[in-house]
């Protein structure tokens, strides 16, 4: 048996895998959770001793096949509560992150189907985080950056990190979420994008740009 520490350490490494790609550097991992790198590199020696990832020294780590089964699995759990809570318990998106958190370790698998089959084996989570399938696999990410784009550039939100509750309310407040259309009409020497949405303005600090994914308004899905 895993404990809820040594998931949340392949769940995360998996998810900066996926961001840069492996390996993924003692440091990296140590800042993503907020902990030591002397605490991070006793932690990758047990998760490697049980097989779960490949150590390089000077490197960093690579998930094996059976941690990065583990990692999808626990991030399967983890997005379908946030939809949950989202759709059956109105919970705001800015507060599904942490209760899905405390329970991502602790469902069983009828659980996992239940829930599931309640919300029509959704796609993605409130944030438009993509929800890995039944069978462990995940769509490959085919967005940018916000703070990436250009004036002039006509996108569609793809999805918004999860990370700030205060972001995200914000966010919500201006109506930037999964689905808005915007335009980028002018970025500022100050590092300062400014928006169009529905012919309202709206400007978001680089910071905040940088936290959301885009894709051409050309390209989005109906």
């Amino acid at each position: 048996m895993l404990s809820d520490v040594m998931e949340d350490y392949l769940k995360t490494i998996y998810m900066l895998q996926r961001e840069h790609g492996p390996p993924v550097r003692t440091s990296t991992v140590a800042d993503a959770l907020d902990v030591t790198s002397p605490t991070v590199t006793s932690m990758l020696e047990n998760l490697e001793d049980r097989g779960f990832l490949v150590r390089e020294k000077y490197k960093g780590v690579e998930l094996t096949e059976d941690g990065e089964a583990v990692a999808l699995e626990v991030l399967r759990h983890h997005r379908l509560l946030e939809a949950y809570l989202a759709e059956h318990l109105d919970y705001e998106w800015s507060e599904v992150h942490d209760e899905a958190d405390a329970l991502e370790h602790h469902i069983s698998e009828e659980f996992e189907r239940r829930v599931a089959d309640a919300l029509g084996d959704p796609r993605v989570d409130p944030h438009g985080d993509p929800i890995p399938s039944e069978d462990l696999t995940l769509a490959e990410d085919d967005t940018v950056s916000l703070a990436s784009a250009e004036p002039g550039d006509s996108v569609v939100v793809a999805r918004v990190s999860d990370r700030d509750d205060e972001e995200l309310r914000y966010l919500s407040e201006v109506g930037v979420e999964p689905g808005t259309a915007l335009t980028v009409t002018d970025t500022t020497p100050i590092g300062t994008l400014v928006l169009d949405i529905d012919g309202e303005t709206v400007t978001l600090p680089e910071s905040v740009a940088a936290t959301i994914r885009v894709r051409p308004a050309a390209e989005a899905q109906p």
